[in-house]
Order: structure tokens, then C-alpha cells, then sequence
């Protein structure tokens, strides 16, 4: 019996809890509780933790790892499981953990500073979720790290320095956030650090020379930021580093000599983007490990080594930057012929460097892996060879803006791959070969501005990805192919500027994505299909100078998001159509048709500066503001013929006593100038004593600007109280009369909403009897754009005016609009010649208008009026600054000078400085200013208001829309440099067109519009 009791005693004791088993079961249950805190937290759409639960033990729950001995939670990995929600802050009580992976998924929140307490984690992986608020100081105690990996994230403020003494840590990445501050200088102490990614955030200043201490690091990469300075030295003595990325800095200074050297192990410099100058250093060209050699968009010059001990380069890049190699024009790319050891050469891109050269005598020896290659806007010459077909791994030849002639080979059509193909503005010749129909992935196809002739190939019908297609200006000749409306992938096509004939395709109706269609300058005939009414994305649609006929297809009621519509100069007939009322069009050009009948009055027909009809006498109706004669119906077709005389001389015999009546008040003779516009009724009629009226006797209160052919004032028409500018000509100066006639003959033929409305013109005597002439414009309430960019801070009591970014851009396009109008879709082809910011007004909603036509000159008259005022002087006079460099070598005014005056316009709107400005002198303009510095230090050279407005929005916005913003708009900023520098070169037949150059800044407004 004691024996039994013995037993069961000693069994008791065997199976009761030692102190230490309690301890471990205790913290079993805390890190049990501590996943089931973190599932509490965590939104699981997908049930990737329906695991978790208490029927099963927690170490075999999805995404955990426990140890082997005490079963405590070592690894909890939730990779990719499409979570949302937050991460718990009892995450620090996994005391034991090891490895944290919660890396792509959506959990947002802080990152809690408990993982400060795992003193044990060496792995933490936070990347590409949707983390916001600062980097918590406290992961500094996670003295065992060796990874930490949180990019793609939401996260601000600075990076800590406090994380400088994980001296553990192998990789650090904080990437694609939203991060501000310097790199701190303390992380030169990390000193197991073999890579640093801290690229795409907002990081400023210089980078610390304390990284040079930091001896094994093989990848510093921190492109797209604002970094400054210079690339200290102590980083170029780095012997293990492999990859420098620092692109997209304001970084500067000159590349080491002995770069290639000290960096023996260099796979990877990329440096493009920033501010370096200099010439490259030989030694560079002697690391046969380099792939990727990137320094675009800096001033680097001088010589360019050759390369042929690069044997495993991949990618080139040397784009915008300003190399001389050779200082021999037909040579500048013989270092190109060094690359045949290349043969990995896979992406090649040396547009905007003004390399000349002989295209096909180093290109066919290249690489045939080559898959990208740009190189644009250079002076090569040449032409295309043969041999192009053996580059079947091209997927994007870009060759605009060169000097290539000969023909488009057979042989393109073997680049299966190719996808964007760009020929244009050479001087390519001969026909489209039909071979372009094997390229079935090509989604654009540029060849415009070239000689090509024939007919469009209708094999292109095979090339189903295309997406844009652009032939404008070319020879091409024959009707439009049907195929060609079997491309059912079309965004954009582009025909205008050949001499195509025949109908338009009524398969258009196939084209249901199509954005824009251009067939304007061509010689098509017939009516417009109606089936163009199915292309409902259709927002361009452009159909000038053609010879259609008939009436605007009722099927046309169904492209409600078109935004321009030009049907001018064409032979259309009937009446308007009622539905354009509400239509949201930004322009509508009906003007040299025939149209007739009663205008709608509603909608858009309310804006007059964006409804153009002239050119269609019986046209009536509408608003006022058309001045379009008034519709009179009558019910019986039998009017009796002697009444229509009697009314006839009855109105005119009330006439006849009118102006004796106003002769006999007035006491002495008048004489009004003639009607400025044959297509508007009753103009004002304007006499000197109404005028003196108006004006309070040429008061000083009215003046509001002094001309150098006379004086404008303000006044208010006693008729319908409407404000009034009136332009009162000094007789005395010479060339005033000569003013007054151009500015008449100019402005009665011309009408578009960008340009100033000449209301009446008075030539009549004073009451001394002498002679009085002047101009009566619709009044600008804003002034000049001179008055807003540069403007009088000496006048008391007047609120600074600024123009903002957007504004500025729509003043550009404004103006670019009525310059273009001028050129092209006048009668008679006009140039303004003197274009510049006095001469630009604006309006109440800043709209642009560009007046002063004094020095205007008609283009291929035979008129001998017009012909007079054209070549009344052999000495062209216009400012200083605007006028183009040819001008002052007796050159004729032409269309190329206004693009020149445009672009120092353009570029004055964007720097705020004149091209007057005192800093411009020697050989130094405003355009060599501009371009030295667009690329690199947009912001720099940009005006200081615009650098203000930004700081202003930042403020009041969140900072992702505001670093959304501020990318945008530099990008945008750097676009429109590039419009204005290729708009004032000093070789006019290297300008712009300016068809062109709206179509540019109109792309580049949309695409800033989005993000604004």
C-alpha cells in the first residue's frame, strides 16, 4: 500500500510544470496574442490568414516560423498577400523575431517605432506598401540589421541619422518615397554597407564626403533628387563600387582623370541630368566591365574617346550635351566606328548634340542586338542603307531632324520588332516602300516634312498596332487608301500638306479610337462621309483648304468631345448646324464656304473669339458681337418689285437728310474713313468731336500708353457705354500716315479671336483745321503683357500683378494662334513684324490679342494698294531685340522673322528678361542664355515669380501633389525652352513652322493640365 502511495507521489511530481516550462508556455501565449493583435489590425480580402485561428497551433499558421527549440516566433513572412490595414505596434513584442517580410501589399499607416524593441531582426522588409509619416529613430536599436528595405512607400521628413550605427546593415533602401533633408553624414559609419538606394525621393544638398569611408559599398544609387555640390572625391576613390546613379541631380563640377582607374570594378555611371562639364576622361575607356555609360543632358564638350575596349557595353547614352569631337563636321561620329567590339550594344542615344557625319558609314557596322536608337536633331547626312535590315532586334529607330536623303530601303520592312519609326524632317525621297506592312508591331510612324512621293501604300493596312501616323508634308499624291481606315488601332493621322486626291474613305467609321485627323492643304474633293460621325473619341478634327462640297453631315451631331473643328476654305454649303450649340469646342473655323441662312445664337455662338465665319456673305444672324447682317424673311416668294424700289430709295433718301443734318450741326467737312471689313453693317461712325468727347479732350487721365507713331487713350462710347481704346496718330512723326494705312488695309481683312478688333478708323481735321487721323480698337482691360512682366514698381498704390505658369502657356498659344492665322489661313498671306510684348494685349480674362500692325507686310500681292504699302521702304525698321538677325542684313520680312520674334517672346515669358536686358551683351542673347542652361538649370534660369507661385502651392497643397507638380512642371518648363530656342535660331530655315509650334505648346498645356 505505501508502495502505491510511493508511486503516485513520485508520478505527481514527475508531471507537475517546472518554473522554467511555465516561463516557456507563458511565452508561447504572448507571441500567440501578439499574431493575433496583428491579424486584428490587418484587412485580409483574399483569406491569406485564415490559418490563424485556435484550432491550429500558431507555429503552423501561414507566414509564421518558430524555432526548433523554444517555439517562439522567428520569421513572419506575409510577401505579396494583398493585405491592407495597419501593422500592429505589438510587433515589438516578438522578441524573438528574425525576419520581417510584409513587403508588397497595401498597409498603410506609421511604421510603428516598436520594431525598435527586436533587438534580434536582421531582416525587415516593408517595401511597396502604402506607409506614410516619418522613419521612427527608434529602428536605430535593431542593432542586428542587416537589411532594411522600405521603398515604394508614402513616407516623409528626413532620413535619421540616428540609423548611422547599424554598423551590421548590407543593404538600405528607402527609395520612391517622399523623402526631404540631406543623407546624413553619420552613415559613413555604416561600415558593412554594401548598398544604398535612395533614388526618386526630394533629398537636397551636398553628398557627405564621409561615404568615402565606406569601403565595401558596391551600389550608391540616389538619382532624381535635388542633390547639389560636387560628387565628392572620396566616393571616386571607392575601388569596390560598381554602379554611381546620381542622374537627375543639380550636381556639377568635371569628372576625375583618373576615374577609371580608381574604379576598376565600374559596371554602371550614370550621371545624366545634372550640371557636369568638361571633358570625359580617357581612363573611362579602358573599363572593359562598363554597361552602362549614361551622361545626357549636361554641358560635357571637347573630344570623345574611343571605345574599343568597352566590349561589354550595353548602354549608351551621351544625348544633349555639347561635344566637339573632332572640330571636322563630316567626322564628329567616327568614335562611333569603335563600337563594333560591342556586341552586347543594346540602347545608343546621341540626339541633340549637332554630330555630323556620314550616317551609313558607321552605322552598319554596329551591334545587331542594337534595340534603341536616337539620334535626332544632329546634322548627319547620307542616307539609310541597305544594310538596316540586319538590325531585326530594332524596336525604335529615331533619325527626326537631320540631313538624310536617297531612300526608305526595302529592307526596313525585315525590323520585326520595330515599333517607332521616325523619319521626319529630313530630306528622304522616292515612295513609302510597301515592305512597311511586315512591321506589325510599329506603333508610330513619323515621316513628315520630307520629299516622299507617290501614293500611300495600301499594304500599310497590315500594320494593326499602329498608332500614330504622321506623312504631313510630303509630295504624296492619289486618293486616301481605304485600308488605311482598316486600322482600327489609330489615335492620330496625320495626312495634310500633299496633294492626295479624291473622296475621303467612307470606312472612317472603322477608325473608333481615333483622337485626331488631320487632311487639311490637299486637294480632296467630294462630300464628307457621313460615316465620320462614328469616330465619337475624335477630338482634332481638321479639314481646311480642300475642296469638299456639300453639306456638314448630320452624323457629326455625335462627336461631342470635339475640341477643334476646321472646315475652312472648302466649298461646304447650307446652313450651320443647330447642334454645334452644345458642342464644347475650343475653336470653330467655318470661314471661306458657302454657307448661308440664320447662325445659331446659343452656346458656343455666344463666344466670338472662338467662332470664325468669314468668307460666307450670306451668312445672317447670330450675336451681335459676329456683326453679321441681320435675317429678314418674308413669307410671299410674289413681292412686288416696285415696292422693294420704293423702300429702296426711301432709305436711301433718309440717308441722304441724316448727313446733311450732321453736316449742318458740325459746321465743317468730315471725312470717315471707309469700312474696314465688308462683312459688317454699320460701323461706328466716329468724328474728331467725338472722339475729343470721349476722351475728356485727349485728357492725360485717359492716356494709358504712348506709341511711336502717336498716343492711345481710353474712352466710353456714348451709344452702349462700351470701352473703347482709340489710337490717336502724331502726324508729325515720320511714318505715321504710313502706320495708318497698314494698320487699315491689314486689320479690314483679317478677323480671329487672338487678334485686336479694329472697331472704326476716323481721317477727318481738328478745329484748327488740321489734318486728324486715328484707330479705334475694342478696349483691353489688362494692359500689355509688357505691363505684367516687367512692371512699373515706382508707381504708388498699384498691387503687383503676376502671371502664373498656366496663364503664361495660354498667352503663348494665344499668341502662336493669331501669328499662325496670319500666316495661313489669310486671303493674303500677312507678317506682322514687329511682334513683341507691348504688342500684345489682354483682355479681362487674359485672353491674348496681338495688335500694332503699323509695320505689317502683305506676302505675294499684286493689289497696287497693298503693293505700296509692302514696298514703300527698302530699310525694314522694327525693335530691337524682336527683329530677326536677317532683317538688319537687308533680308525681306517673311514668316520665319515672326517665329523668331515669337520665340524671344516665348523665351521672355518664361525668364522674365528682355532681350534688351543688360546682361545680354557681347556674344551673349537671350536664346544662347536660354539654351546653355534649359536642360540642366531650368529652374535656375526660369522667372523668379513662377519659382514663387510654387512655393506658394506647396504650401497649400499635400506634398505628393506638390513634388507630382513640380516634376510636371519642369518637365513642361524645359518643352517650352525647347520651343523658344528652336523658334529664335539664328538660321531662319532652322525655325520652327508654326502650325508646328502651336500643335506643341497645345501638347504641352494637356499634358499639364492633368496634374495641375
Amino acid at each position: 500500500m505505501a508502495f502505491f502511495i510511493f508511486l503516485l507521489l513520485f508520478l505527481f511530481i514527475l508531471s507537475s510544470p517546472s518554473k522554467s516550462d511555465t516561463a516557456q508556455y507563458h511565452n508561447n501565449m504572448t507571441d500567440r496574442q501578439t499574431l493575433f493583435a496583428i491579424k486584428d489590425e490587418l484587412i485580409d480580402p483574399f483569406g491569406s490568414l485564415s490559418s490563424w485561428n485556435e484550432s491550429v497551433p500558431f507555429c503552423q499558421w501561414h507566414g509564421v516560423v518558430c524555432g526548433t527549440r523554444n517555439h517562439r516566433v522567428t520569421e513572419l513572412n506575409l510577401l505579396d498577400q494583398k493585405l491592407m490595414g495597419v501593422l500592429s505596434p505589438s510587433v515589438g513584442n516578438l522578441s524573438f523575431l528574425i525576419r520581417l517580410d510584409i513587403g508588397n501589399n497595401s498597409i498603410s499607416g506609421n511604421i510603428p517605432p516598436e520594431l525598435g524593441h527586436l533587438s534580434r531582426l536582421r531582416y525587415l522588409y516593408l517595401y511597396n506598401n502604402s506607409f506614410y509619416g516619418e522613419i521612427p529613430t527608434n529602428l536605430s536599436f535593431c542593432s542586428n540589421l542587416v537589411e532594411l528595405r522600405a521603398f515604394k512607400n508614402n513616407l516623409v521628413g528626413v532620413l535619421p541619422r540616428e540609423l548611422g550605427v547599424l554598423s551590421k546593415l548590407k543593404y538600405f533602401d528607402f527609395s520612391y518615397a517622399k523623402l526631404t533633408g540631406e543623407i546624413p553624414k553619420s552613415y559613413g559609419n555604416l561600415s558593412s554597407l554594401l548598398e544604398m538606394y535612395l533614388l526618386d525621393n526630394d533629398l537636397v544638398g551636398n553628398i557627405p564626403d564621409e561615404l568615402g569611408k565606406l569601403k565595401s559599398l558596391r551600389i550608391f544609387d540616389a538619382d532624381f533628387n535635388r542633390l547639389s555640390g560636387i560628387i565628392p572625391s572620396s566616393l571616386f576613390n571607392l575601388s569596390s563600387l560598381k554602379v554611381i546613379d546620381v542622374s537627375g541631380n543639380q550636381l556639377e563640377g568635371i569628372l576625375p582623370r583618373d576615374l577609371g582607374i580608381n574604379l576598376p570594378k565600374l559596371e554602371c555611371l550614370s550621371i545624366s541630368k545634372n550640371r557636369f562639364s568638361g571633358s570625359l576622361p580617357n581612363s573611362l575607356f579602358n573599363l572593359s566591365g562598363l554597361m552602362y555609360f549614361i551622361v545626357g543632358g549636361n554641358n560635357f564638350g571637347g573630344e570623345i574617346p574611343r571605345f574599343d575596349k568597352l566590349h561589354n557595353l550595353y548602354y549608351l547614352g551621351m544625348d544633349n550635351n555639347q561635344f566637339d569631337n573632332t572640330g571636322k563636321p563630316d567626322d564628329d561620329l567616327s568614335f562611333i566606328s569603335s563600337l563594333i567590339n560591342a556586341t552586347n550594344l543594346k540602347y545608343l542615344y546621341l540626339q541633340n548634340n549637332a554630330f555630323g557625319g556620314i550616317f551609313h558609314e558607321f552605322f552598319s557596322n554596329l551591334s545587331n542586338d542594337l534595340a534603341f536608337v536616337d539620334l535626332s536633331n544632329n546634322q548627319l547626312s547620307g542616307h539609310i542603307p541597305v544594310e538596316i535590315g540586319k538590325f531585326v532586334n530594332l524596336e525604335e529607330l529615331r533619325l527626326r531632324g537631320n540631313q538624310l536623303t536617297s531612300i526608305i530601303p526595302l529592307t526596313i520592312g525585315k525590323l520585326y520588332k520595330l515599333r517607332n519609326l521616325d523619319l521626319s524632317q529630313n530630306r528622304v525621297l522616292g515612295i513609302i516602300p510597301s515592305s512597311i506592312a511586315n512591321l506589325s508591331l510599329l506603333t508610330e510612324l513619323n515621316v513628315d516634312h520630307n520629299n516622299l512621293r507617290g501614293r500611300i501604300p495600301s499594304s500599310i493596312e497590315k500594320c494593326q498596332s499602329l498608332l500614330y501616323l504622321n506623312l504631313n508634308q510630303n509630295n504624296l499624291i492619289g486618293s486616301i487608301p481605304k485600308e488605311i481606315c482598316l486600322i482600327s488601332s489609330l489615335v492620330d493621322l496625320n495626312l495634310s500638306s500633299n496633294n492626295l486626291n479624291g473622296a475621303l474613305p467612307k470606312e472612317l467609321d472603322n477608325l473608333k479610337n481615333l483622337l485626331s485627323l488631320d487632311v487639311s492643304l490637299n486637294s480632296l474633293t467630294g462630300e464628307i462621309p457621313s460615316t465620320l460621325g462614328s469616330c465619337v473619341t475624335i477630338v482634332n478634327l481638321t479639314m481646311k483648304r480642300n475642296l469638299f462640297h456639300g453639306l456638314i453631315p448630320s452624323t457629326f451631331n455625335s462627336l461631342r468631345n470635339l475640341q477643334v473643328l476646321d472646315l475652312s476654305h472648302n466649298k461646304l454649303s447650307g446652313t450651320v448646324p443647330k447642334y454645334l450649340e452644345d458642342f464644347s469646342l475650343n475653336l470653330l473655323n467655318l470661314s471661306f464656304n458657302n454657307f448661308e441662312g440664320a447662325l445659331p445664337e446659343r452656346g458656343i455662338f455666344e463666344n466670338v473669339s472662338i467662332v470664325s465665319l468669314v468668307g460666307n456673305p450670306r451668312i445672317c444672324g447670330g450675336v451681335p458681337g459676329l456683326k453679321l447682317p441681320s435675317c429678314y424673311y418674308s413669307h410671299s416668294k410674289k413681292l412686288n418689285f416696285k415696292l422693294v424700289i420704293l423702300v429702296i430709295f426711301g432709305i436711301l433718301g433718309l440717308v441722304f437728310m441724316v448727313g446733311l443734318l450732321l453736316v449742318y450741326q458740325f459746321g465743317r467737312p468730315k471725312r470717315t474713313f471707309p469700312s474696314l471689313d465688308k462683312d459688317i453693317n454699320q460701323l461706328l461712325a466716329m468724328s474728331y468731336q467725338s472722339i475729343l468727347k470721349i476722351t475728356n479732350g485727349f485728357s492725360t487721365s485717359n492716356l494709358i500708353g504712348v506709341g511711336c507713331h502717336g498716343y492711345v487713350y481710353k474712352g466710353i462710347l456714348e451709344t452702349d457705354g462700351k470701352h473703347v481704346a482709340i489710337k490717336v496718330l502724331n502726324l508729325l512723326q515720320h511714318g505715321a500716315i504710313k502706320s495708318f494705312i497698314a494698320e487699315c488695309e491689314t486689320l479690314r481683312n483679317v478677323r480671329h479671336r487672338n487678334l485686336v478688333k479694329l472697331l472704326t478708323a476716323c481721317s477727318s481735321v481738328d478745329y484748327g483745321g488740321i489734318e486728324f487721323k486715328a484707330l479705334v480698337y475694342e478696349f483691353m482691360a489688362n494692359g500689355s503683357l509688357e505691363d505684367w512682366l516687367h512692371p512699373d514698381n515706382s508707381r504708388e498704390n498699384v498691387q503687383p500683378r503676376r502671371l502664373g505658369f498656366l496663364q503664361r502657356l495660354n498667352i503663348a498659344i494665344d499668341v502662336a494662334s493669331a501669328i499662325h492665322y496670319l500666316h495661313n489661313d489669310c486671303q493674303i498671306s500677312i507678317v506682322h513684324c514687329d511682334l513683341k510684348p507691348n504688342n500684345v494685349l489682354l483682355d479681362n480674362e487674359l485672353v491674348a490679342h496681338v495688335g500694332d500692325f503699323g509695320l505689317a507686310r502683305f506676302l505675294h500681292l499684286t493689289d497696287k494698294t497693298t503693293c505700296r504699302i509692302q514696298t514703300s521702304s527698302t530699310i525694314f525698321k522694327g525693335s530691337i531685340g524682336y527683329t530677326p538677325p536677317e532683317y538688319g542684313m537687308g533680308s525681306e520680312p517673311s514668316t520665319h522673322g515672326d517665329v523668331y520674334s515669337f520665340g524671344i517672346v516665348l523665351l521672355e515669358l518664361l525668364t522674365g528678361k528682355r532681350p534688351t536686358d543688360d546682361m545680354f551683351s557681347g556674344d551673349l542673347s537671350l536664346h544662347d542664355f536660354v539654351r546653355n542652361a534649359m536642360h540642366d538649370g531650368v529652374l535656375e534660369i526660369v522667372d523668379p515669380v513662377l519659382n514663387l507661385e510654387e512655393e506658394e502651392i506647396s504650401r497649400e497643397s499635400s506634398r505628393i501633389s506638390s513634388f507630382m507638380r513640380r516634376q510636371k512642371k519642369v518637365e513642361g518648363l524645359i518643352s517650352l525652352f525647347e520651343v523658344g530656342v528652336s523658334c529664335s535660331m539664328y538660321d531662319s530655315y532652322k525655325r520652327k513652322n508654326i502650325k508646328e509650334v502651336v500643335r506643341e505648346l497645345c501638347s504641352i498645356r494637356d499634358s499639364l493640365v492633368g496634374c495641375t
